[in-house]
């Protein structure tokens, strides 16, 4: 096994040859991380615009409610689909010798007022309970009820019923499936994490699936990686001196990937791990929007560009309507085929951004 035999395929497992339906991608993804930053369009869409013939912008929150998918937390937070639930939840509470969510007085009350409301945007809250502020997880301020919302949620006792404008809206969420033990969870999960990036490393994946089982309690995300090493449901092989692991079931590529120009999200799967980033496509590449402006080197939004089987470099886009900045590491291919394929991504990317706004 070499670099090259990584390179093809962590694409080939990754992006399909030919895109498919949204709800087809969902359901071979079954998790979609997000993030909120437009430049040029959010982190879901631009991961789903690779996977899905015709994406356009705000296509996954449009259809929301229709494709019966949740948004929650696996190794990150992004859009889940209900498979996902019963291995998610219940999450143990830190503060419960039980591991059961612990209402008090104000909990309670907001759960109930969701209950009898139906669906509540967190405006409906703030006006039947005030607007109290409360330090957030990232060291701001926020209502003390938006983020009450925010942590029932985390907990499974609510659900994300829609967006309006951008804001969650909330619905009390179905009672959790207990037919599942911890192990059970936990080894599916790690699973799906390592179906989603693989070949991962097993250090990377061992930390990532750690966060991500850390709240069923049992063991931890490295005991489960070697559980699934020891039957079997991982298959790993030594490149440079790194193991990478996959789900055994994924058949490796013989096949070269196609002369094609993809632009994808910071966020994408495959390029999500970066160390691997650095090991397999030979130069390091990091997510710039929180640097200062004096010290970024490719852009505040820098999407790797990947060609063929190769990320060869990086683009920036502000938005519709505003110009494709395309920088490479080691220079540009000379070929026609390469110009080709670069302004056909271009016109795509053009035209997945001409839909308008999302809910």
């Amino acid at each position: 096994m070499s670099s090259a035999w990584l390179r093809a395929n962590a694409v080939s497992w990754s992006l399909p040859r030919t895109p498919g339906t949204l709800a087809g991608a969902l359901a071979e993804l079954e998790f979609v991380q997000a993030d909120p930053i437009r430049a040029p369009a959010r982190a879901q869409d631009l991961i789903l615009r690779q996977r899905v013939r015709g994406y356009r912008a705000g296509d996954l929150d449009r259809r929301y409610r229709e494709l019966g998918i949740d948004e929650d937390v696996l190794y990150a937070y992004g859009y889940t689909v209900p498979r996902l639930r019963p291995l998610l939840h219940p999450r143990r509470h830190p503060r419960a010798a039980n591991g059961a969510y612990p209402h008090d007085t104000f909990s309670a009350d907001v759960l109930a007022f969701v209950r009898d409301r139906g669906v509540v945007h967190p405006r409906e809250l703030q006006t039947e309970f005030g607007h109290r502020g409360v330090v957030n997880a990232w060291g701001g301020t926020s209502s003390a009820t938006t983020v009450l919302l925010e942590e029932l949620h985390h907990y499974g006792l609510l659900r994300v019923a829609d967006r309006v404008s951008g804001v969650r809206r909330y619905e009390v969420a179905a009672p959790h499936d207990v037919t599942l033990d911890s192990g059970e969870r936990r080894r599916a999960l790690a699973l799906r994490i390592a179906r989603t990036l693989a070949p991962a490393a097993e250090s990377t994946l061992t930390a990532t699936v750690n966060r991500a089982v850390r709240r069923i309690g049992d063991t931890t995300g490295s005991a489960t990686v070697r559980e699934l090493l020891a039957t079997g449901d991982l298959d790993a092989r030594t490149v440079d001196g790194v193991r990478y692991l996959w789900p055994a079931d994924l058949v490796p590529t013989d096949r070269e990937a196609p002369a094609r120009v993809r632009f994808l999200a910071p966020f994408d799967p495959l390029v999500w791990d970066r160390k691997r980033f650095g090991r397999i496509w030979g130069w390091d590449y990091r997510f710039e929007a929180y640097t200062p402006v004096a010290k970024r080197v490719r852009g505040y939004y820098a999407m790797p560009l990947l060609w063929r089987d190769r990320v060869i470099g990086w683009v920036n886009c502000a938005g519709p309507g505003s110009e494709v900045e395309v920088g490479f590491a080691d220079g540009a291919p000379k070929s026609t085929a390469f110009a080709r394929a670069l302004d056909a991504e271009i016109s795509r990317l053009r035209q997945f951004l001409g839909a308008g706004e999302s809910r």
